[in-house]
């Protein structure tokens, strides 16, 4: 053999050899665990350890940033991540008005968004920017729903609105005002607030005078709290319905005596114990044993959010690996696609199915009502 024919064969032998490399498909995180959305923000932020670690042979890598709750380090970090770190898709960030604000990013990179945030305007109404965009929580009309149905059943014909003066409040005065004149009910209050706000006694003493039956308060994690002691403090003696948004135990904490009784719609993770077996309910409590075996404690169901961010993950990654290698674009679009067609997929939430149309994809399967009884979380029976 020359010599030439013997180097030639040593280089296809050592190639042969030589595993191919794989690039690690790469997920940046951004949550608020400082800041006013924090109560949200840290169950999202210790969820990250939990969440999928390999899939189709390919390892994760998740690249978690805190952003203070601040919108405009929120753009910050998703430029970070996308144009520094070349992620393969990001979960968050925690806020609905921060989330509203770095759409175009992902859009124009061509990164699926994986937003565990309350407001439906993320992906509603669809459009090319927000097809991009996938949503890890129940859409508000689907929670509303439940919400209005039970004041339509207990004989509620007029309501006050409390919200924050933002896209989560702002899409609850949208919903709630197409579903209540449908069901007779006439809103007689609006009034709105900031997250940062340390009184509402104006709001909710103009929402008194209107002597609704019952309030409804549109406000995410520690925000919820507030309007309802004031209006417990200020005499209020109708029903408090909360949204999904207040669905923590430090809201059962915080409020203490002033939010004995109140309503919400939430995900059954609060109520594991008195709903049926399901792949949900085993998912949710999986997720529950592990988190509580890190952290002492339980987690907030927007830590649920995370997770099922990962699994949809998890579930669409071996389908976007046929179109193309991580990192590359061909290889996020396949996995927006995979995302999209995710179908009866279940999670701490309830059941994702996945639809051109609706990137939040829950049915009745990811809602129950609840109540608060006794300082603890209850099934309304």
């Amino acid at each position: 053999m020359t010599p030439k024919k013997l180097i030639s064969t040593l280089f296809l032998s050592s190639t042969l050899l030589t595993p191919i490399a794989h690039a690690d498909i790469k997920i940046g995180v951004v949550s608020s665990s400082t800041g006013p959305i924090a109560l949200v923000g840290i169950p999202q932020k210790n969820t990250v350890p939990l969440l999928p670690t390999s899939v189709g042979g390919e390892t994760i890598t998740y690249i978690p940033l805190d952003d203070g709750s601040d919108p405009t380090a929120t753009v910050k970090a998703f430029k970070k991540l996308i144009d520094e770190e070349k992620v393969d898709a990001i979960i968050g960030p925690s806020g609905s008005g921060n989330a509203m604000g770095v759409i175009q990013f992902a859009a124009e990179s061509g990164t699926p968004m994986l937003a565990p945030v309350g407001t439906a305007a993320v992906v509603l109404p669809m459009t090319e920017q927000k097809k991009w965009v996938f949503k890890t929580t129940q859409n508000d009309d689907l929670i509303a729903d439940a919400l209005v149905g039970h004041m339509k059943a207990t004989g509620v014909k007029t309501i006050g609105l409390i919200g924050t003066a933002d896209p989560y409040g702002e899409n609850w005065a949208k919903v709630m005002k197409d579903l209540t004149k449908n069901a007779g009910i006439e809103i007689v209050a609006n009034e709105k607030f900031q997250r940062q706000d340390t009184s509402v006694t104006g709001q909710s003493l103009k929402v008194l005078l209107a002597n609704p039956d019952a309030v409804l308060i549109a406000a995410p994690g520690s925000s919820s709290v507030m309007p309802q002691t004031t209006l417990k403090d200020q005499g209020y003696g109708g029903e408090i319905y909360q949204t999904h948004g207040a669905a923590l135990d430090p809201f059962l904490r915080l409020g203490g005596k002033a939010v004995e009784g109140t309503i919400l719609a939430a995900s059954s993770m609060l109520v594991l114990d008195e709903v049926p077996s399901s792949d949900s309910k085993e998912i949710a409590t999986k997720y529950i044993t592990d988190y509580k075996a890190l952290y002492g404690e339980t987690p907030a169901t927007f830590g649920g959010n995370v997770l099922d961010a990962g699994l949809l993950l998890e579930n669409a990654i071996p389908t976007a690996l046929k179109s193309g290698k991580p990192g590359s674009a061909e290889f996020r679009s396949a996995l927006r696609d995979a995302l999209e067609n995710t179908k009866e997929m279940p999670a701490t939430q309830g059941v994702y199915n996945m639809t051109p149309e609706d990137h939040s994809g829950f049915d009745e399967r990811g809602r129950v009502l609840i109540t608060v009884k006794d300082g603890k979380w209850a099934l309304v029976k």
